[in-house]
């Protein structure tokens, strides 16, 4: 059946990643970003990426997996790379209007931006496992997650701050 529907069990893969993906950019793109002032908009990409990673353990299993196969399957999709431009450029407008009201310093790269919120979000679930065990915390408790949330907040709004 794999075989007839999707043609190989590599091109299932690849249709699995571009769901994943598709769901959180898609969800991106409905978050309004444009309307908010560039504070607001950075909380809530911020609360918003926490939020789905949170929820969604699956997707961060799904992309280590891929990440240890060296994104072999992500470069076979062009979907994935399109729909992953329009948060790019939500931060970017968001940084330009951050930079024109004097709140954000000049010269941050959106892809930079998305990498330091991704990373902090990711990394809490990836991790949750062996960094819970190591360090005696409880990563899931909702006082942890409510604190990180904040903390993640905070860093990085302190980073595009002047």
């Amino acid at each position: 059946m794999i075989y007839y529907y999707f043609g190989s069990k590599e091109q299932l893969y690849v249709e699995v990643l571009e769901k994943l993906y598709g769901a959180i950019r898609n969800t991106e793109s409905e978050l309004n970003l444009s309307e908010l002032e560039p504070v607001e908009a950075i909380h809530r990409v911020v609360e918003f990426t926490f939020d789905h990673h949170d929820s969604n353990v699956d997707f961060v299993r799904i992309v280590c997996i891929e990440n240890i196969h060296y994104g072999e399957n992500v470069k076979q999709s062009d979907s994935i790379q399109a729909k992953s431009q329009n948060i790019i450029r939500a931060l970017d407008g968001i940084l330009r209007r951050g930079e024109a009201s004097g709140l954000f310093r000049d010269g941050v790269h959106p892809v930079d931006l998305h990498l330091m919120i991704s990373s902090f979000c990711f990394y809490r679930i990836s991790n949750r496992h062996t960094f819970s065990e190591i360090f005696q915390i409880e990563l899931w408790s909702e006082e942890v997650k409510q604190r990180h949330k904040a903390m993640i907040c905070d860093a990085v709004l302190r980073y595009l701050k002047r």
